[in-house]
């Protein structure tokens, strides 16, 4: 194994041990690219080139929800479910940052503790930082990274509800919507854009004296999706209810996601979803190139500085100073 300075590999190491499955390396390689280091980025680049023949053979599941309704105590059970299966399951979560402090908690791997003691389950938390929908900005690559460490699985759970599902349905084949029931209305909550996103609605809780409260929630939301679009024409997205403290319902999420795959499959969907997705990741590469380029413009351009200051006194107008600042940045005509 060959290093270059302390702890660092050179890229052929990574892609070597990536590509036989070796764990020490998937996660030295997923922190690879979430540092900030220009070195460690363009090693980086290099060893996702490297992979990238391998990659594009997982399910790729997004998983949102709002507080309350379990998400780590789901993908556990549906993690634990999978591997019993026979599949290799990779978690990646994404753990809110203090605007403050940019600190994170990253503790998912002491909630899903049964799952992470899995050869076959590999579970990454990642600081969602300044990204705005509370995706890791490398969560793209980080799924590539796994499947080409043969994870033919992968979970992805967001922060919670907002723009987060945006995100993240932009960069998974499958996307599950976990509700609860028992909290009032329940139509009180839901949000029409998230719900016509979602290809699988999952009432959770759905154990105890929380039985029928579940079911009738079940109908409500199943009547509310007639009057809304759904996400694809050729599918209905069911409504579930399960329960992860009791193992109902799980394998019936899973059999619905692989009806959801066969029929896209079938019908080409698929993978034209994944080439739209790799153009929106190429979009937001430019915007996050532009951003990075401005930022350190910034810290070498007295204009830049007047531009704002004069934003922040109201004496111009921000999307005139936007034009300004792009003008600093992108090169003139000689």
């Amino acid at each position: 194994m060959q290093y270059l300075g302390k702890n660092r590999l050179i890229a052929e190491t990574y892609i070597e041990g990536l590509l036989v499955g070796k764990t020490t390396i998937l996660s030295k390689s997923l922190s690879l690219i979430e540092s900030s280091l220009q070195a460690d980025r363009v090693v980086s680049l290099k060893v996702l080139e490297g992979i990238l023949a391998n990659t594009g053979k997982s399910i790729r599941v997004g998983i949102t929800g709002g507080p309350g309704v379990g998400k780590s105590t789901f993908i556990e059970a549906f993690g634990l479910y999978l591997v019993g299966c026979g599949h290799k399951v990779a978690v990646l979560t994404v753990d809110p940052s203090s605007q403050r402090t940019k600190g994170s908690i990253l503790g998912d791997k002491t909630r899903m503790e049964q799952l992470s003691k899995s050869s076959n389950a590999f579970i990454r938390s990642s600081a969602a930082r300044n990204s705005l929908g509370g995706v890791a900005r490398h969560t793209r690559e980080s799924i590539l990274l796994c499947e080409a460490a043969g994870y033919d699985v992968v979970l992805i759970e967001t922060v919670g509800v907002g723009q987060s599902e945006t995100e993240v349905r932009d960069m998974v084949d499958f996307f599950l919507l976990l509700m609860i029931s028992g909290a009032g209305d329940e139509l009180q909550g839901i949000k029409k854009g998230i719900i016509e996103m979602a290809d699988a609605l999952a009432i959770t809780k759905a154990d105890g004296d929380n039985i029928k409260q579940a079911a009738h929630a079940r109908i409500v939301y199943e009547n509310a999706l007639h009057f809304l679009t759904p996400a694809n024409s050729l599918w209905q997205p069911p409504v579930v209810t399960c329960s992860a403290k009791e193992d109902l319902g799980i394998d019936v999420i899973w059999k619905s996601i692989g009806s959801y795959s066969s029929l896209m499959l079938e019908n080409g969907y698929f993978e034209e979803q994944r080439r739209e997705q790799r153009l929106i990741w190429l979009q937001e590469c430019i915007k996050q190139s532009i951003d990075q380029h401005l930022k350190h413009q910034h810290s070498n351009s007295s204009t830049i500085d007047q531009i704002q200051l004069k934003v922040r006194e109201g004496k111009l107008f921000p999307p005139q100073a936007a034009t300004e600042m792009l003008s600093e940045i992108i090169p003139k005509d000689r």
